[in-house]
């Protein structure tokens, strides 16, 4: 097998890029996977190596063979000037802020930012000095009234994870680098398959790899893509400066998954829009959010900027009571209850975000639940949500 040049690998066509990147058998005996290599210390041959720290890799800190793997993987697919990762979704959040913000900087973050990031602005960037106002995710370019003297960074996340806003990211990256502010976007939900975000201009390219690159919902990790090389070493800085790193395993996990992740994507993206439209038409239902509905506020964005769509959507029920909701999600067959997404197993996840949304006020007449499509059949799917729906009319 012929090792190919990152050049090379960028006009590939995505399925083949994500097969090919990040291994090279002539590196591993022979076998089609890098191995996992665990280890702490790096042994230098002569004191000159050493003080030079002439090495590939000078302490397992900086990363190993199979960190390293992941790493051009993702990089290949990003497009950007360099990945790092870090052990959780949360952290591909916290450490670019980290590295781009100081005391006394402002940053704006859009209302619909997944929650535990809103957390982290509001307990620890605010105890570092850091200043954070929350902006109306549909603002677009009107954020420029938000900006002030001392704004360094917007962070976006399109769409939002639970309300499925759909951000007008090119808008907010045109009025953020005029003011010379970085952009930082969770690009969890398209991946960097279905929403090319440095080529929209954002900074820092945000993916939780616990969700559709590893897939199988046995793994914690992250990764942040940087859009220039100068952007790329401060990330870099500080993520050694932090000390975060990755087990070999979860890199090796994920790296797995990665290789499928188109194909997955090709599956759940429609599997879940059908489940959405299914859904739509129920008299249970009030609304559907899914930014790929021809009706839904913010399909023309979508449809401009995205190639895609993936499994991830939320509904709004006609009023029940609290027991109707729980009679009809504590039986579900295939649908579990439980945080996260990504793998290939279906989730119904109840939500209320009215208590943390500040820039915009969040009201339901009826409750609201996330789902997410796995690889179940739809059919399956659809007869266990109306068999769910009638024990919910049961109770009242």
């Amino acid at each position: 097998m012929r090792k190919l040049t990152r050049e090379q690998r960028a006009k590939l066509k995505p399925r083949s890029r994500l097969v090919v990147s990040g291994r090279n058998p002539e590196d591993s005996f022979g076998f089609v996977n890098p191995p996992i290599v665990r280890g702490s210390t790096v042994l230098y041959p002569t004191l000159d190596d050493f003080l030079a720290r002439k090495a590939r890799f000078a302490y397992g800190t900086y990363g190993n063979p199979t960190t390293e793997a992941l790493e051009t993987a993702l990089n290949d697919i990003e497009g950007g000037a360099g990945v790092i990762l870090v052990p959780s979704g949360l952290m591909a959040c916290t450490v670019p802020l980290l590295a781009c913000l100081k005391s006394g900087d402002h940053m704006l973050v859009t209302d619909s930012v997944y929650r535990p990031t809103r957390d982290f602005c509001d307990k620890m960037l605010s105890r570092l000095g850091i200043e954070v106002t929350y902006y109306d995710p549909l603002i677009g370019a009107g954020i420029a009234s938000l900006f002030k003297p001392n704004t360094r960074a917007v962070f976006t996340e399109a769409p939002g994870s639970q309300t499925f806003e759909v951000q007008d990211i090119p808008a907010i990256v045109g009025v953020a680098h005029a003011r010379s502010a970085v952009v930082l976007m969770d690009n969890t939900w398209a991946t960097p398959l279905y929403f090319d975000a440095h080529g929209f201009g954002v900074d820092y390219s945000i993916q939780a790899g616990t969700k559709y690159p590893a897939g199988h919902s046995d793994v914690l990790t992250g990764s942040v893509s940087a859009r220039t090389p100068e952007l790329f070493q401060q990330l870099k800085d500080a993520k050694q400066t932090l000390g975060v790193i990755i087990a070999s395993e979860d890199a090796f996990l994920t790296l797995r998954g990665l290789r499928t992740m188109a194909l997955r994507l090709a599956h759940q993206g429609p599997a879940g829009l059908e489940m959405a439209r299914w859904l739509k038409e129920r008299p249970e239902v009030a609304r559907v959010m899914h930014p790929a509905l021809e009706d839904d506020p913010g399909h023309a964005l979508w449809k401009r900027d995205f190639t895609g769509c993936s499994s991830l959507f939320s509904v709004e029920l006609h009023p029940v009571r609290r027991e109707a909701l729980g009679a009809m999600l504590n039986e579900l067959s295939f649908f579990g209850m439980g945080a996260s997404w990504g793998g290939y197993e279906s989730l119904a996840l109840p939500f209320d975000c009215s208590s943390y949304r500040s820039a915009t006020p969040w009201k339901t007449a009826g409750p609201t639940v996330r789902f997410h499509i796995g690889l179940e059949e739809l059919d399956d799917l659809k007869a266990d949500l109306a068999e769910g729906f009638a024990r919910m009319k049961a109770a009242g």
